[in-house]
């Protein structure tokens, strides 16, 4: 006699078996799908598709995940010479970081296709690096933290120093606020007193780093002065804790963009101090000695830093 979970196993092997052609085929119809631009979606099929069916704006159901009720209007569908490709163009700017739903209906065969459109996740995470470092840089793009930017950026090793420091902190003082936020704030409906608690674990990753700090390198600890107490009340290190939070971001993101913060504040700080060091022996006015040159150097740095505004690497 058959043991019972040999009766399951039975079970499950012929519904699998009965369910694999009909997945297979939803499946096997769509071999690729990505986006190709600001407003643009590119879906690639295994066989040739009728051209009225596949350009036909009315035949596609495009909505973000998270907002199924709001529907993404089509400006038009394009069928490829080949047949095998659809290119989806939309009114508006499409939000890439979000995964979008498309549905398809009048396909060969079914009545409806429904897949998902995202990007790579590692290329997500990688995006929210290079933007905290060098498109939506804290320092020159968004002028947060410049006590300290200015205060010690005037010796390389001294930005340097501080840049590693700050990283450190920043990093530490993210994870924790996450954790905070995620477990505790969230689920006990605390959400108004986050900026006290960050505040609190931003202070409490200081106060670890200037203990540490002043055991180990007393000479480094010494050159900073009182801007490693100024790290408590940075712009910088607030802001990483709160956009984590208004994003929802997970631990992953969180840490991407805690270092791209932290590396682009200390790309700042080494631009700056290079800087500082020539123009010492430059022939400067007695009137635009000091922080006025530093603003003027700081805004053309911001300048050139808006370069990088609109760029996308995945």
């Amino acid at each position: 006699m058959m043991t019972l979970d040999k009766i399951h196993f039975t079970l499950i092997a012929a519904l699998l078996f009965c369910l694999v052609p009909v997945l297979g085929h939803g499946e096997g119809l769509i071999t690729g799908q990505s986006f190709a631009g600001d407003n643009e979606i590119v879906v690639s099929f295994s066989t040739p598709l009728d051209k009225g069916t596949a350009e036909d704006p009315g035949n596609y159901t495009v909505f973000e995940e998270p907002d199924p009720d709001i529907r993404l209007q089509l400006e038009s569908a394009t069928l490829a010479d080949d047949g095998k490709s659809v290119s989806l163009l939309f009114e508006e700017p499409l939000n890439m970081i979000r995964t979008h739903i498309v549905s398809i209906a009048g396909l060969p065969g079914q009545e409806k296709t429904t897949f998902k459109v995202s990007k790579s996740y590692l290329g997500y995470l990688f995006s929210i690096l290079i933007s905290a470092l060098l498109i939506n840089n804290f320092v020159f793009t968004k002028y947060l933290g410049l006590c300290v930017f200015f205060g010690t950026s005037k010796r390389k090793s001294t930005a340097k120093g501080m840049g590693v420091v700050f990283t450190l902190v920043i990093v530490a003082a993210s994870l924790m606020s996450w954790f905070f936020y995620q477990f505790i704030l969230v689920p006990y409906n605390l959400n108004f007193l986050q900026i006290l608690v960050f505040i609190g674990l931003v202070s409490l990753t200081v106060q670890a780093v200037d203990t540490i700090l002043r055991k180990v390198n007393p000479i480094l600890f010494n050159s900073f002065g009182v801007y490693l107490v100024l790290v408590i009340a940075n712009c910088v290190i607030i802001a990483v804790p709160l956009i984590l939070a208004n994003n929802n971001y997970n631990v992953f993101e969180t840490l991407m963009l805690s270092l791209g913060a932290g590396g682009g504040f200390l790309l700042a700080l080494y631009l700056m101090s290079s800087v500082s060091e020539r123009m010492e022996l430059a022939n400067i006015p007695p009137t635009f000695k000091g922080l006025p040159i530093a603003f003027i150097v700081a805004g053309q740095f911001a300048m050139a830093f808006l370069g990088f505004s609109g760029l996308q690497i995945f």
